[in-house]
């Protein structure tokens, strides 16, 4: 079936991911991420155009020889990255592709220290918990999973600027034993993370504002009430692992995100 420039491809795209999705069932990377990382490659390339319709979860999972929730993590990740769209009574297509920037996967520490200032951490807590169910679902492992979590407050120049909440998991090697509060209020987690040999790779970030609670407000040293910025960032290794969550609010009167872009 022909399809005019534009138009959208009625006919589920099946057999074309099948005959050109290779994956290595012996290798360390998660199977879900290495058949979204193929998807998306046959989407960049133009073997899957925007308007692309893909059969259900289930028939994809059963003709490539995967399990259901593999196959729906894939294409879920794919859905949070704005590759494809889900619609009812239609079905998932892949969509126009946005235009991406890349930005710098860096710790507010090393940003600090880049600019000049002298950051400064307490850690507040530090020790195994179990996974909150939004917390577990954000790292694709079940609720109450323990992993290991950090509390810290960041300061510069001796007044505070941020709260920082990280969730690490205990699935990837020596990241749970290589945290102490002696190093982390040393060194920024990040720094720490790639000096375990861990190369971090790629992160998902969203970033919001509100206001702070009574509580949130004390530990900043700001007013009740003040404007606060949020971010949630899950950072991901070169094997396609999470290693970190992160929850994090700043002072908005100390602090902002600046992203610069160049016009193309």
């Amino acid at each position: 079936m022909s399809t005019d420039p534009g138009t959208q491809t009625d006919a589920p795209t099946n057999q074309l991911l099948l005959r050109t999705l290779v994956l290595d069932r012996s290798s360390p990377v998660p199977l879900y991420f290495q058949v979204a990382q193929a998807m998306e490659g046959a989407i960049s390339d133009g073997r899957l155009p925007p308007g692309s319709r893909l059969d259900n979860e289930v028939l994809l999972a059963e003709q490539l020889g995967l399990s259901r929730p593999t196959m729906r993590r894939a294409m879920q990740y794919l859905v949070d990255k704005g590759v494809l769209v889900r619609r009812r009574g239609v079905g998932t297509r892949v969509v126009q592709p946005k235009v991406r920037r890349p930005l710098g996967l860096s710790s507010l520490y090393e940003d600090l220290k880049g600019s000049g200032q002298a950051p400064s951490t307490t850690v507040l807590s530090l020790g195994p918990e179990p996974a909150p169910a939004t917390v577990a679902e954000a790292m694709g492992i079940p609720a109450e999973t323990l992993v290991t979590v950090l509390v810290r407050l960041r300061s510069a120049g001796d007044r505070p600027i941020a709260r920082m909440c990280n969730y690490l998991p205990h699935t990837v090697p020596g990241l749970a034993e290589g945290l102490t509060a002696t190093v982390l209020e040393e060194h920024g987690l990040y720094e720490v993370i790639r000096g375990l040999g861990i190369q971090l790779h790629a992160a998902d970030q969203s970033i919001g504002a509100r206001t702070a609670t009574a509580e949130e407000a004390r530990l900043l040293k700001e007013p009740r009430g003040a404007a606060l910025l949020t971010m949630q960032r899950i950072a991901y290794d070169d094997h396609g692992r999470v290693v970190e969550f992160g929850s994090h609010i700043y002072a908005a009167s100390r602090y902002s995100f600046e992203l610069s872009m160049l016009a193309g």
